[in-house]
């Protein structure tokens, strides 16, 4: 199907779509910049604009000057009104596939968001931030530039993350602490109330990662321990 775009929306050089996408009023995309099918990207929302450096280049995309890593959006998402997304400096910012950013929400360079990522209102991401699968970030929370927030963490609104978040726990405050097990994400990925119980205990260090976990979660959490035992 055809994108629908509306005619106020600015589409600058080195921008490619996919198929049925919606683009809303006033929204400017500026390449390097590849989005995939079926995204709705809601009015005056900005994606591919210079990463945010005082002293780095600031092309002019929207008149064709294109410079810098870019961005790469997937398939399926809803961007929601007045977001911002930065392009890459040495790696494409890059967004997967069914991800939701609410209004007001920013973006920055080289982050990248896994599948299903929820970005409530206002949340802002600093550079080379890594969120993964199915995590929840709480409406006007501040997320420190190059931290990591683990598979299907959920994170209380208003937070300011500092370090690392482990998977599938709650974590709230300034600075945010974690407060509990994300019992309900575990759930919807179809974990049964004893692995949760088994899981809890695995994030407290008392037992080992159950072996009975649904295969998808299973590949997502080897693959959060591998970064965490790399960058110890």
């Amino acid at each position: 199907m055809a994108n629908k775009i509306h005619p106020t929306a600015i589409i600058g050089a080195g921008v490619e779509l996919g198929d049925n996408n919606v683009i809303g009023p006033y929204t400017v995309l500026i390449g390097p910049t590849r989005i995939g099918d079926n995204n709705l990207i809601g009015p005056h929302a900005s994606i591919g604009t210079p990463a945010e450096y005082r002293g780095g280049p600031h092309p002019v995309g929207w008149d064709g000057e294109i410079e810098g890593a870019g961005v790469i959006i997937g398939d399926g998402n809803i961007i929601r009104e007045f977001v911002t997304v930065n392009q890459g400096t040495h790696e494409p910012t890059t967004i997967g596939n069914d991800c939701y950013a609410l209004a007001r929400s920013h973006i920055g360079h080289d982050i990248v968001l896994h599948n299903s990522v929820t970005l409530a209102d206002a949340v802002q991401l600093g550079g080379h931030t890594h969120v993964w699968s199915w995590a929840n970030i709480g409406m006007g929370t501040v997320v420190h530039q190059r931290t990591q927030v683990g598979p299907g963490a959920m994170i209380g609104m208003g937070s300011a993350v500092r370090k690392d978040v482990p998977p599938f726990t709650i974590t709230v405050g300034n600075p945010a602490r974690v407060s509990g097990v994300n019992r309900v994400g575990l759930s919807r990925r179809g974990c049964s109330d004893a692995v949760v119980d088994v899981f809890a205990s695995y994030l407290a260090g008392k037992s080992p990662l159950p072996a009975d976990l649904p295969a998808e979660l299973a590949d997502q959490l080897a693959a959060w321990s591998k970064i965490q035992t790399q960058e110890s």
